[in-house]
């Protein structure tokens, strides 16, 4: 007789657009789901479908084998895992604590260096792909600390993507995470200037995305963001002010390296100026809202 294979319990911490499609994947993974976010109401539907409930990190990752987290900033990142209420100081023998924010390649070097003083696995493992990755589970999730530990991690992780890289020790993943977030910044400039110009045209802009979806332009920003950008759909997969801060914090880590990267600059100053137009919260397809505004349509050119 085969004896039944006992799946460890899993925390999951921030069940904001990502979160919550990411942890209700691992619920339907067949994993104990245990749940904390800082608005209750975000955990009805994990709750109700069978997710145990803690009222504060702490409580949760007593009761979790491996704890993951994606929250919004690194000093929301600082104050949960750090501290007597926090998640290191909590977390049972034997776990493996998982960031998912992207956040800063030091603070995850500090965090893993603490938790490893308490005998304590922590891996920094930001993703990319979106709200539909994560529904979808097809994130690429990128991975720095020690190998044991993504072992160990690894069947959790499969539940929100196949693309799971290894790329060094603590704080690695975030590096590549801001390299993701650099050739997107670079990306959605090229992505709004091309819809301006078809605007401008007085091209379709659906007709436009068609032909040139599937050649060398093509991918997934032009692809996925571009049919929202041509209804003016700019509700948030991914908030304005979050890629503010990662494009700040990339900054930051070229600025340390003494190097220059213009366009992730060009960028960081165009999404400010949207943001302070009342737009952090939206989405980053947003962003054509100031070409839009810039380039009006020319309703007689293409006739």
């Amino acid at each position: 007789m085969t004896q039944a294979v006992t799946l460890p319990a899993v925390g999951f911490i921030g069940l904001g657009i990502m979160g919550g499609a990411m942890a209700a994947r691992i619920a339907a993974g067949g994993y104990p789901l245990h749940v904390y976010n800082r608005t209750r109401s975000k955990a009805d539907a994990l709750v109700a479908a069978g997710a145990h409930w803690h009222d504060t990190p702490a409580a949760l990752a007593k009761q979790a084998d491996i704890v993951i987290s994606i929250v919004g900033m690194p000093d929301d990142v600082r104050a949960l895992y750090e501290g007597e209420f926090g998640l290191i100081a909590n977390a049972r023998e034997g776990a493996v604590l998982i960031d998912m924010t992207t956040s800063s390649p030091a603070l995850a070097s500090e965090l893993c260096a603490f938790a490893a003083a308490r005998g304590i696995a922590m891996l920094d493992a930001p993703v990319s792909g979106g709200d539909v990755g994560a529904r979808e589970g097809r994130l690429s999730i990128m991975v720095g600390g020690e190998a044991e530990a993504l072992e160990r991690a690894t069947p959790v992780l499969r539940c929100l993507g196949a693309n799971i890289v290894h790329l060094g020790g603590a704080g690695a993943g975030q590096h590549a995470k801001l390299c993701n977030q650099i050739v997107i910044a670079a990306t959605m400039l090229g992505v709004c200037e091309g819809l301006a110009y078809a605007q401008r045209a007085g091209l379709d802009a659906p007709t436009v995305l068609g032909a040139i979806g599937g050649g060398a332009a093509g991918g997934f920003l032009l692809n996925n963001l571009g049919p929202k950008i041509a209804r003016a759909d700019y509700a948030p997969g991914f908030f304005v002010e979050h890629f503010l801060k990662d494009m700040r914090i990339a900054s930051e880590e070229v600025a340390a390296m003494g190097g220059d990267l213009p366009a992730l600059e060009l960028a960081r100053r165009l999404y400010r100026e949207l943001a302070d137009a009342g737009h952090a919260r939206s989405g980053t397809q947003a962003l054509f809202s100031l070409y839009d505004a810039a380039v009006p349509r020319n309703a007689e050119a293409g006739q």
